[in-house]
């Protein structure tokens, strides 16, 4: 950048992303007059709130992260069973539905991260203190309380509400390395009798889950997400988030609660909000990305024997895993939101390899999670559902759409970032994967920095999955553009 140009200035670029996208990056006056008027935490009393307080509760979640929608817990019981609780915070008990901050979390529909800044779905008063499950206060919750056998089956679940208090703020990595074997465990782990074997336990139940999921078909993917990295308020990288065992230990019990979930209100007669990705249309693609590996896959639509292909993947070549992992999410494509009612057909779920599944553990930072929440209380509670089905469906069209703008917003950023941190190597040459291959373009991802662009030149003939090396030839921080040419 030359001494006459304006410094860059990330947080602008995504404020004007989010309105070019359709979200609102400010919280609307009503909202924040409401928000002065919260004092405090949702408190209840009364008999069918359970006392759980004094359970080990913990979170994991990221480094940074401070919004905290759930916790678990787990007590062994006889035959290798294991009882396993998890306690998702009532966001609902403080934010009435129709209120100010509930309309401007129904327009939005979720938070946004971007690599310059967050942009909450509820202000982080909430989010981050009074409806989150924050360490050492009581708190509400819905518990989604499942009993997990020694053969990874589930043989007993309820749903109930109580008030919990979190006794260990954890982070992925630092419990990750832990039960690894790589560093000793966590202050915050150490600092609680009995935290070290309760996640012990809870880690030898999810890796149960987990290769039971993977039998059923659930997918084994594992793409880069860049993390942006600053040195004070400088970018200096985007760096790729990897997976690691103490996600995974989430990931596979939020799955199987929110499998719970979507079957609780089904079995009650209820109609629910259901998380769903069809059959891939690209399942072409992804066959012949299979044959280039020396593998077949069956002409239709095979969760299963995708899931095979990808476990084998993952342990020949784990170093180009992360590469083919992106190119099958980009030919799996996007999840959507669907009304289902009982008793009635419904999409499931080709990547997970489920046919029930609602996303509700995540009240904090996507708003349908918090449309099942208030389904889920009704039918708890024996009352009329809070929303009719024409509306569910509308909602759902409407989060599902959000959803696509949110990415595009995160997606915007990123790329200015990168272009950021990439407009000084004008010229060079890089390897790259092919991520992208439609009529309005073909997209590649380079590993250093983490970063996609668009090929301008030579794209001719390319298609998901390839690999190819490209020119550097121009970039554009305020459009968030990165433009390759491919070489000979």
């Amino acid at each position: 950048m030359s001494p006459t140009q304006p410094p860059v200035d990330l947080k602008s670029i995504a404020r004007r992303a989010m309105l070019d996208h359709g979200l609102d990056p400010d919280l609307p006056a009503a909202a924040a007059a409401q928000l002065r008027t919260i004092k405090g935490p949702a408190v209840e009393h009364g008999a069918a709130l359970r006392d759980q307080r004094s359970l080990l509760w913990c979170s994991i979640d990221n480094d940074d992260s401070r919004d905290l929608d759930q916790l678990s817990v787990a007590q062994p019981l006889a035959q290798g069973a294991v009882r396993i609780l998890v306690a998702i915070a009532d966001v609902d008990a403080l934010i009435a539905r129709d209120s100010p901050l509930d309309a401007h979390a129904a327009a939005n529909t979720t938070s946004v991260y971007t690599a310059a800044q967050t942009f909450p779905m509820f202000p982080e008063q909430l989010s981050t203190d009074l409806t989150c499950l924050a360490a050492g206060q009581e708190r509400l919750a819905i518990v989604v309380d499942m009993t997990v056998a020694a053969d990874g089956s589930i043989t007993a679940s309820d749903i109930y509400r109580a008030t919990v208090v979190n006794r260990a703020k954890l982070a992925y990595d630092s419990v990750a390395a832990w039960l690894d074997g790589r560093s000793p465990a966590p202050a915050a782990v150490t600092a609680v009798s009995g935290m070290d074997r309760q996640l012990r336990i809870q880690d030898a139940v999810a890796q149960v889950l987990k290769r039971v999921r993977r039998a059923q078909g659930s997918l084994t993917l594992s793409t880069l997400e860049a993390r942006a990295v600053y040195d004070d308020t400088a970018l200096i990288d985007l760096k790729p988030d990897e997976n690691n065992r103490a996600k995974e230990l989430i990931e596979f019990f939020m799955i199987a609660a929110n499998g719970i979930v979507a079957r609780y209100l089904e079995d009650h007669g209820r109609s629910s909000l259901r998380r769903a990705l069809p059959d891939p249309v690209r399942w072409d693609r992804i066959v012949a990305l299979a044959r280039g590996c020396g593998a077949t896959l069956p002409a239709a639509p095979d969760a299963r024997a995708l899931s095979a292909f990808l476990l084998e993947r993952q342990q020949a070549a784990p170093a180009q895993f992360p590469d083919l992992s992106l190119a099958v999410v980009k030919l799996l494509g996007a999840g959507e939101y669907v009304l289902k009612r009982p008793g009635e057909a419904c999409a499931g779920h080709f990547g997970l390899a489920l046919n029930d599944y609602a996303h509700a553990t995540a009240p904090n930072r996507r708003f349908p999670d918090v449309i099942t929440q208030r389904l889920l209380k009704a039918a708890l509670a024996g009352d009329a559902a809070p929303y009719g089905d024409e509306e569910v469906r509308a909602l759902g069209q409407h989060c599902t759409l959000q959803e696509h703008n949110a990415a595009g917003v995160e997606r915007q950023v990123r790329k200015s970032a990168a272009a950021l941190l990439l407009q000084a190597h004008l010229g060079e040459q890089f390897d790259a994967l092919v991520t992208g291959a439609s009529d309005k373009g073909t997209w590649v991802r380079i590993a250093q920095p983490l970063a996609e662009g668009r090929v301008v030149q030579g794209f001719q003939g390319l298609d998901v999955g390839d690999r190819v090396r490209v020119r550097l030839t121009h970039t554009d921080v305020q459009r968030g553009f990165i433009d390759f040419a491919r070489v000979s």
